[in-house]
């Protein structure tokens, strides 16, 4: 079970969310403005936040930035009719997991959040915090330490990627698998992607000058990270 936060002001779309995710077993709260949303975030704490970007008293990207200054470990997906690139990236800055354009099929809503819940699940048997060297790294809190002790946040995305990873340490593991396990089936990116993903998460280890944990390239396959 998921514990999802619905911000839409659509009332037949923010109906149908929410009767839909409850059927399937979900704690949902929907809400119709900011004023809402932020009152509804601090009571049930949610592990989801699917958010509209055009509200009535205010902007979904300033508000999920504000949420993500309250919590950054919840996964963020935003709901809109709007298609421009630059939105887009200025959702993935804040640490957004995607977009789903409207008018969407609730069965690829659906396919998403099982993927979330699966990576949840995973991410549960890991321990709480782990510790290498000057690095730190805490999956279930979508977080990382570089080795200049600033925290950085990480979107579901980048925290699977690492704890795919980090569960297969020193074995090389190609990019097909790391689209297959992190995307699925429902929408398959370039290898161009992967590598992108890739860049941020050695920005990070890269700052231990001991390379406690390392990022490999292997040639013509994918990754393979290595701890010392």
């Amino acid at each position: 079970m998921l514990k999802i936060l619905i911000v839409e002001d659509e009332e037949n779309l923010g109906i149908t969310l929410s009767e839909y995710l409850k059927d399937l077993g979900h704690d949902c709260q929907w809400s119709k403005n900011i004023k809402e949303a932020k009152t509804n975030f601090q009571i049930l704490n949610p592990n989801v936040v699917l958010m509209d970007i055009g509200l009535p008293d205010g902007n979904g990207l300033d508000l999920a930035r504000e949420l993500r200054k309250i919590r950054k470990d919840f996964v963020l997906l935003f709901l809109s009719a709007m298609n421009d690139p630059e939105i887009k990236v200025e959702g993935l800055e804040i640490g957004a997991e995607d977009f789903i354009t409207k008018p969407f099929a609730l069965k690829e809503l659906l396919l998403r959040l099982n993927r979330i819940l699966s990576s949840q699940q995973e991410m549960s048997k890991l321990p709480d915090e782990i510790t290498h060297g000057a690095l730190k790294i805490w999956f279930k809190r979508y977080e990382v330490q570089d080795a200049n002790g600033e925290i950085i946040g990480l979107s579901q995305k980048e925290c699977a990627i690492l704890e795919l990873l980090y569960k297969k340490k020193n074995e090389a593991i190609d990019r097909e698998e790391i689209i297959e396990k992190i995307w699925g089936e429902d929408k398959f990116p370039s290898n161009r992607t992967v590598d992108n993903y890739i860049v941020k998460l050695r920005k990070w280890c890269e700052t231990d000058a001991q390379k406690s944990i390392e990022i490999q390239s292997i040639r013509s396959i994918g990754y393979k990270l290595i701890i010392q």
